[in-house]
């Protein structure tokens, strides 16, 4: 794999993540009868406001689009960053494919990290952002990008799981 590959992969599989989470609370905000930035608004708030008081979270919180464009901005770079990780870790399989069962093993801990972090953080708005919502828009973004890469990539999926 060359070195200009693994990273375009890289940043395009944290893009394609970055976006499928923010389609999963666009949608889940939706059905739930809120606006479409409410989610991003909150854990902005949260992040940038320090808005960690659940009694809070009973009334109407306006959305403030400098904590919802900041929060993109962090959740983006994150992404990508995780996007680029990943890809590495896969380079990694085709330079010693005897390691491919660490390197799943280490892009499994990865996600299972990642939920527990998101989850820990989001703690004091647990009612409103539930432990499901992040695990399925991690899976989300997993899945999505998983499938571009494997697309990318045939025979991706056997190198991995070996």
């Amino acid at each position: 794999m060359t070195e200009t590959r693994w990273v375009r992969d890289g940043v395009t599989a944290g893009l394609i993540a970055y976006a499928a989470v923010i389609v999963f609370y666009t949608a889940f905000d939706l059905l739930a009868g809120r606006g479409a930035l409410f989610t991003v608004n909150l854990l902005g708030q949260g992040l940038f406001r320090g808005v960690h008081d659940p009694a809070i979270l009973q009334f109407p919180i306006a959305v403030d689009m400098s904590v919802v464009f900041w929060y993109n901005l962090v959740h983006l770079v994150l992404s990508l960053c995780i996007g680029l990780f990943v890809l590495r870790l896969v380079e990694q399989t085709y330079r010693t494919p005897g390691r491919a069962g660490l390197m799943t093993g280490l892009i499994l801990t990865g996600f299972a990290v990642t939920i527990a972090v998101v989850g820990r953080i989001t703690e004091p708005m647990r009612e409103l952002v539930p432990w499901w919502s992040i695990v399925v828009a991690n899976a989300a973004a997993s899945a999505c990008s998983g499938y571009y890469l494997l697309l990318r990539r045939p025979g991706l999926w056997r190198r991995m799981i070996g």
